[in-house]
């Protein structure tokens, strides 16, 4: 050893600062400070408002009627005993049950498609360039926008089977006779005709709401695009289904699913026109529910008879979600 080093020269400091950082890591950051994770609480930190909304009025009622649909939940009675499945295999014996699944199912259906070729339509119409444009627009909306209650016995006014102002226009046209004549309709009293009606004043209502959808995803579609494809000597319709689907189909997806889940829990509309009658030929599964849950009072059978619109929902949705994101991929 050299005396430089025992004078404690540059070789001497070299090494203790190397035994020093030996013994002595260097601190590190947990992972929670690094910028990755400060993104990441960001984002469940402006997702937490949502989460929290859908938990409390989606996860709560839910859980809360699955509770119901298990036990003998009556109104007046305190308490309620677990029964299992015996709401379910009550309901399913029920004639009246299957009735309403099957007036469900074809509500449901014959609303989707009237809904998509109204919807359609009226979206490709306010693409166009005309006079009073916007003023358009914001009538068309009127139906989605106003009260429930208001618009329906309006329309329940116009169904009446002695002043019905439908059956009046129809008259003076010649299509139907006069009053109290074979061919003259009473909409909401005759079996063919009362779901017919309620399935007219639910897509009236919501088909609006499809056709904003709709403009909202045909106006992200880049002009460019359909321009390119109309020199290239592209079709109208090839536009639409080569071009215009693939590009806002999940715009579509998403609304479709918001109004399947809005048609089929629709109860205000049939419970105010027919209550569902006659004969239960309007009968829906939200209705019965409601006719049984609510005012007969057996809570536990109208929460089981409510919790079967969950498989109908259930496999579209998941089909529709996993569509979804396989197109994110």
């Amino acid at each position: 050893m050299t005396a430089r080093s025992h004078r404690g020269g540059p070789d001497a400091s070299s090494a203790r600062a190397a035994a020093v950082s030996m013994a002595m890591p260097a601190r590190t950051h947990g992972w929670f400070r690094s910028p990755s994770a400060r993104r990441l609480a960001f984002g469940y930190t402006l997702l937490a408002p949502a989460a929290l909304y859908v938990l409390l009025l989606v996860g709560v009622p839910f859980l809360f009627s699955l509770y119901l649909a298990v036990s003998d939940a009556n109104v007046g009675d305190p308490v309620a005993k677990f029964i299992g499945i015996e709401n379910f295999r009550a309901a399913w014996e029920m004639d009246t049950f299957w009735i309403a699944l099957r007036n469900s199912v074809v509500f449901l259906v014959v609303a989707a498609i009237f809904k998509s070729l109204l919807g359609t339509s009226l979206a490709f119409l306010l693409l166009q360039n005309f006079r009073g444009k916007k003023l358009m627009r914001a009538l068309v909306v009127i139906p989605f926008t106003l009260p429930i209650s208001v618009s329906v016995l309006s329309w329940k006014w116009m169904y009446d089977s002695q002043f019905s102002v439908i059956n009046w226009a129809l008259s003076k046209a010649g299509l139907i006779g006069s009053y109290g004549s074979e061919s003259w309709p009473i909409w909401l009293g005759q079996p063919h005709l009362a779901l017919l009606a309620c399935i007219s004043v639910n897509v009236w209502r919501s088909f609006p709401f499809t056709a904003i959808v709709l403009l909202a995803g045909f106006t992200s579609v880049p002009t460019e695009v359909l321009d390119a494809a109309r020199v290239d000597g592209c079709s109208f319709l090839q536009r639409f289904r080569h071009i215009v689907t693939p590009m806002i189909l999940p715009i579509l997806i998403i609304g479709f699913l918001f109004d399947t889940v809005f048609t089929l829990s629709d109860l205000s509309v049939v419970y105010l026109l027919t209550q569902g009658g006659p004969g239960n030929a309007t009968m829906i599964l939200p209705v019965l529910a409601y006719q049984i849950g609510i005012q007969a009072g057996s809570l536990g059978r109208g929460a089981a008879i409510a919790l079967m619109l969950v498989p109908l929902l259930f496999p579209a949705l998941f089909l529709m979600l996993r569509n979804l994101k396989r197109r994110d991929w």
